[in-house]
């Protein structure tokens, strides 16, 4: 074909690319939460000469616009089939590993002075003392499951960081790192797609927690288990967009003994279940543990083995950790610092029932999880 006729073809079907691409970015419905990354989307910038001048529009304009792009996902898809197949092992920070596992590269932790700081100003308050207080920093798959990282991956010990927590805050640690390599040839103790741990996970979790507080644990072949979805494609399958990546499944367990009240303090709602298995219909599908975020929700069990009362301040870790906890405390009060902004410690002073206070923490995150620096 003729040169003078390719060019113009070209540019013009490069042209009505871009024009729809623009239509579409135009016309789209702007989503406020991406449920394929269980993450809040950039909003569009404040357009202010401060802003401007000091160049965070643009930089909240890149974002946005990034966010929102049309047809995002499958773009993100087809980039990452192009990089696999060419043999990379590291996508947007995510190793390809063995046995089909997506695995988030642990970053260079910068806030571990300070939240130690923040936790060991924690403990000193006057109405912690009316408790026991413990700190629980949970190692995520990359620490866990070492031997199944790329050979050229050089993985940062997540555990160096929490022992740092540890020793600077003065909290009594929960460490339940060993467990978690002792155990891991049973079962899986991490989903391959997402960034939690499975619920057999939570609980090799839940049996450090009671050897250290000295329960008698759940046993768990006395609880009531559930497959509540299996093809669950979690966050960092979000991240990859990796079609050929088979989805997980979700086992959930219920206590017989537990006559559970769940009362979400935000929404006024009270429900029999810690579970909502109406999301296991959609994409986000590990918010059917505790029925998604909320800034506090009470746990009442009426047939608990003792009267105990405990505060869990906590990340999306210990939802799944819960409906083990529930045996052992009367009342349980989950709360959640990114969105509960009156801070637990006030909360504790009202109650003087309060018991046993957990802190409980995926260490992946902990560095740049704002709700640490909310617990007061």
């Amino acid at each position: 074909m003729n040169e003078t006729i390719i060019r113009p073809m070209t540019a013009f079907l490069l042209s009505l690319l871009v024009l729809a691409l623009s239509l579409g970015f135009l016309a789209s419905e702007k989503q406020e939460f991406s449920e394929n990354e269980n993450r809040y989307l950039e909003p569009f910038p404040a357009l202010k000469w401060e802003t401007i001048k000091s160049g965070e529009f643009t930089e909240g304009l890149n974002s946005y616009l990034c966010d929102h792009f049309p047809f995002r996902g499958f773009f993100v898809g087809l980039k990452t089939g192009a990089e696999i197949a060419v043999g990379k092992k590291e996508i947007n920070q995510v190793y390809l590993c063995e046995d089909g596992y997506l695995i988030e590269e642990y970053k260079k932790p910068e806030n571990t002075e300070q939240i130690s700081r923040i936790l060991q100003a924690f403990s000193q308050k006057e109405e912690l003392k009316q408790a026991e207080l413990h700190l629980m920093l949970v190692p995520t798959a990359i620490y866990a499951y070492q031997d199944k990282l790329p050979r050229f991956s050089s993985a940062r010990n997540q555990m160096d960081t929490a022992n740092q927590i540890y020793q600077l805050s003065n909290i009594p640690a929960i460490d339940c790192s060993q467990d978690l390599l002792a155990h891991k040839a049973e079962a899986p103790l991490y989903y391959r797609t997402d960034h939690h741990w499975t619920t057999y996970g939570a609980y090799i979790g839940y049996l450090a927690f009671c050897r250290e507080k000295g329960f008698t644990p759940v046993a768990l072949e006395t609880l009531e288990a559930e497959t509540a979805a299996d093809d669950f494609c979690g966050t960092i399958y979000s991240k990859v967009k990796d079609y050929g990546q088979k989805g997980d499944s979700i086992v959930i367990y219920r206590n017989p003994a537990d006559k559970l009240t769940v009362f979400y303090e935000d929404t006024k709602e009270t429900s029999d279940s810690l579970y909502n298995l109406e999301y296991a219909k959609k994409k986000d599908k590990y918010s059917l543990f505790l029925n998604n975020l909320h800034p506090l929700v009470e746990i009442t069990n009426e047939t608990a083995e003792s009267d105990r009362e405990l505060v869990l301040i906590k990340d999306s870790y210990a939802n799944s950790v819960l409906p083990f906890l529930t045996r052992h405390f009367k009342k349980i009060y989950v709360f959640d610092t990114r969105y509960y902004k009156l801070g637990p410690s006030g909360f504790i002073k009202n109650h003087g029932s309060v018991t046993d206070v957990l802190i409980l923490y995926n260490l992946n995150t902990l560095d740049e999880d704002l709700g640490i620096r909310g617990i007061y």
